[in-house]
């Protein structure tokens, strides 16, 4: 168990503020919800003793912290390889392939990407979720970062509520599409289906922008780009899916097979084949919680997205421009 210890003197500029405000101020690490906690439970002193988060500072008063870090997941580590892209004392950027569930829920208590990281470093047990701190959808691959401190871990999720950390996904839809766009449109559950979420209307959605370019076109296919501004569960797979470009594979808000005109049958087989939706997280980019310096991330598409794509490319390469749709 981690032990914490800080002091510090009450700015005078705080004169006149509750206890719990300054001292989200005075320590930044720590999220204001924690050091509440900590003054109820007798670990922040002022003065010498114990003080209630809502009384009233004078400016000047000597403080005093002294926290354990208790555990916050009780999962059993599991040794299941990890490809990691960058490493320090404070974050972790890994590349997660497609059928690994990233934080145990109802039918995975196991095999899953928090389970790993525990194994890796036991000392994420002492984080709020193990230290993750966004997710990829069970069959979505790609990057994602992992706080390994409890300051790095207050200051990506305060960068992730404001939108400041840049993540580029690859995907393949349905249909041909000509030009790029956004899709504004709110997101929350689906009305019959709790496993889904759906575009609904702001009072019962949350906002959510999603920005995509066109890389390629193939004769039923499109390959592209996309930006979240936001991040909502299976944002991108429900906004493609409203604008009548679903993720090729998608179980969920996929509109099932889709074959061009004369497909060859390395087409038929590769779009059959794929049985998941084609998504990958290729790029992440974000201002490192401690040292501040820019960190930037990319990483090739999988080998079946890979597939994929060579096959939709050698159909079109081969079709007759008649059979273009």
């Amino acid at each position: 168990m981690t032990t914490i210890r800080h002091e510090a003197t009450v700015p005078l500029s705080a004169a006149g503020r509750r206890f719990d405000q300054a001292l989200a101020e005075m320590f930044p690490d720590y999220s204001r919800s924690r050091l509440t906690g900590w003054i109820k439970a007798g670990a922040v002193t002022l003065n010498g003793v114990t003080a209630a988060p809502r009384q009233l500072l004078r400016g000047g008063e000597k403080v005093q912290l002294e926290a354990e870090l208790e555990t916050e997941v009780e999962l059993e580590p599991e040794a299941i390889a990890l490809d990691i892209v960058y490493e320090d004392d404070h974050v972790l950027v890994m590349n997660k392939p497609a059928g690994l569930v990233v934080h145990p829920g109802a039918g995975n208590s196991a095999g899953t990407v928090l389970n790993a990281l525990l194994h890796h470093d036991p000392a994420l047990a002492q984080l709020p979720r193990g230290g993750i701190v966004h997710r990829l959808d069970k069959e979505t691959s790609g990057l994602m970062v992992v706080a390994k401190t409890l300051p790095a871990h207050t200051a990506l999720v305060d960068m992730l509520s404001r939108h400041d950390v840049e993540r580029q996904y690859e995907a393949v839809v349905v249909g041909t599409l000509v030009a790029g766009g956004t899709v504004d449109a709110p997101i929350g559950r689906h009305m019959g289906d709790r496993l889904r979420q759906a575009v609904r209307d702001e009072e019962d959605g949350k906002r959510a922008v999603t920005h995509y370019r066109l890389r390629e076109r193939f004769r039923a296919h499109s390959l592209i780009q996309c930006s979240l501004e936001t991040g909502r569960t299976h944002q991108i797979r429900v906004h493609l899916a409203h604008i009548n470009h679903p993720l090729v594979g998608d179980p969920l808000y996929g509109g099932g097979l889709k074959l061009p005109k004369g497909a060859s049958p390395e087409l038929v087989a590769a779009l059959r084949g794929f049985r998941r939706q084609a998504l990958h997280a290729e790029r992440l980019a974000f201002e490192h919680p401690v040292t501040h310096e820019p960190m930037s991330f990319s990483v090739e598409r999988p080998a079946d997205q890979q597939a994929l794509i060579d096959a939709l490319r050698a159909d079109t390469a081969q079709a007759d421009p008649a059979d273009w749709q």
